[in-house]
């Protein structure tokens, strides 16, 4: 463990220096973290790839991630010098168009973690013959909780929170919503990651337009690689009905259409 910085109130930013022969991730694989030499968490915990660097003879990686129960509070404790061990890259990643010009990311809370390393891999790149423009809304409670937006660089960056302490005043999915008719079906890919409320509103927002979406999918998680099943959704095939994929392995990225039971923000 290189670092273990407190980034806001209940986020932390880790970076680990690992062997320069670790694979290199796509954007929107995740990893599956523990603390080596102890039993208690017994199980690892996933985390999203926030950044990644090859350095001379080693890489790093960066997870930005939030406290919400035992494992990531005893993470939070830890300090340069930590020895984890790391299971990954692991899931389905997100797939970058090489035709849409516009990128258009929506994140809601800690779902900013891995659209940062997909802003940071889609910069500079040219798409259907044009250099990619993208644009990201970037939500959070209030402005103290507002994490992870120093990788979006060279962006159009547009800040919500609910209450108003920064940016447009409400739902992430509410600013995306007005912004909508200015882009281009036809030129634009659209990615999000955050809480299943705001994917809700995400897929009732786009469900009579032809926008493509894809979304990485919040989940807990056991094992990682779809052994366990403990991570199911629910999803939709071409004749509508439903069935359960395991979000470690057909996932985290889905097709937005393709996902069932979605619940909205009330917006």
């Amino acid at each position: 463990m290189i670092r273990n910085l407190q980034v806001a109130p209940d986020h932390y930013l880790l970076e680990l220096r690992l062997p320069a022969e670790f694979p290199c991730p796509e954007p929107g694989q995740f990893m599956m973290v523990r603390l080596r030499g102890r039993d208690e968490p017994f199980l690892s915990r996933p985390f999203s790839v926030h950044n990644f660097r090859m350095h001379r003879g080693s890489v790093s990686l960066e997870i930005l991630y939030r406290v919400v129960g035992k494992g990531t509070l005893l993470f939070s404790r830890q300090s340069k010098g930590t020895i984890l061990g790391i299971l990954g890259p692991l899931g389905r990643p997100f797939r970058i168009s090489s035709i849409c010009p516009t990128v258009v990311l929506l994140s809601g809370g800690i779902g900013v973690a891995p659209l940062a390393y997909l802003a940071h891999r889609c910069r500079g790149r040219n798409a259907g013959g044009k250099r990619t423009s993208i644009i990201v809304y970037a939500g959070a409670r209030n402005a103290q909780s507002i994490v992870g937006i120093k990788h979006f660089e060279a962006v159009d960056l547009r800040i919500c929170t609910d209450d108003g302490s920064r940016g447009f005043h409400g739902p992430v999915t509410a600013l995306f919503e007005r912004d909508l008719c200015s882009y281009d079906p036809e030129k634009t890919m659209i990615y999000a990651c955050g809480p299943p409320a705001m994917i809700g509103s995400l897929a009732r927002i786009l469900e009579a337009t032809s926008f493509s979406c894809q979304v990485s999918m919040e989940e807990r998680m056991a094992c990682g690689v779809g052994a366990c099943l403990g991570c199911v959704t629910a999803v939709k095939d071409n004749g509508g009905r439903i069935r359960y994929e395991r979000v470690c392995r057909e996932g985290p990225v889905f097709d937005i259409r393709d996902l069932a039971g979605l619940k909205t923000d009330p917006c």
